[in-house]
C-alpha cells in the first residue's frame, strides 16, 4: 500500500480499495472508475499502445474529457515520481507508516 491508497481506504472505510488494489476489473466499483483505471492501465503500463480508442472507451463509460485530462496529469508525475525513485535508489517507509499517512493527507488535504 502507498500513502495515497492510504487515504483512499481511509476515506472509503470499507476495505474495498485492497479489492481495487488486487484487480480493478472485478472490484465493487463504478464503470466510470473502471474505465478510468482501465485507461490508466495502458498509459502506465502500455503507453506506445494507447490511442483515441481509449479515451473513447472511458467517455463511454461516463468519464468526463476534464477527468481524463487531469487523471493523465497525476498519472504522468507518479509515473516520473516512480521511475526517479527506482533509478535513484529512494527508499520507502515500511507498511506502518502508510496508514498514518494516509489519515493526515484525508485531513489537511492534497487536494
Amino acid at each position: 500500500m502507498s500513502a495515497h491508497s492510504a487515504v483512499a481506504e481511509a476515506a472509503l472505510q470499507d476495505g474495498s480499495m485492497r479489492l481495487v488494489l488486487d484487480n480493478y476489473r472485478t472490484a465493487p466499483i463504478g464503470e466510470k472508475l473502471r474505465a478510468m483505471l482501465a485507461l490508466l492501465e495502458t498509459f502506465t503500463l502500455h503507453p506506445d499502445e494507447i490511442d483515441a480508442s481509449h479515451v473513447r472507451a472511458a467517455l463511454a463509460a461516463g468519464v468526463s474529457r476534464d477527468a481524463i485530462r487531469d487523471a493523465f496529469y497525476v498519472a504522468y508525475l507518479f509515473n516520473t515520481y516512480d521511475r526517479l525513485a527506482d533509478t535513484l535508489g529512494w527508499e520507502l517507509p515500511d507498511e506502518s507508516y502508510y496508514p498514518k499517512a494516509g489519515q493526515f493527507l484525508l485531513k489537511k488535504g492534497y487536494l
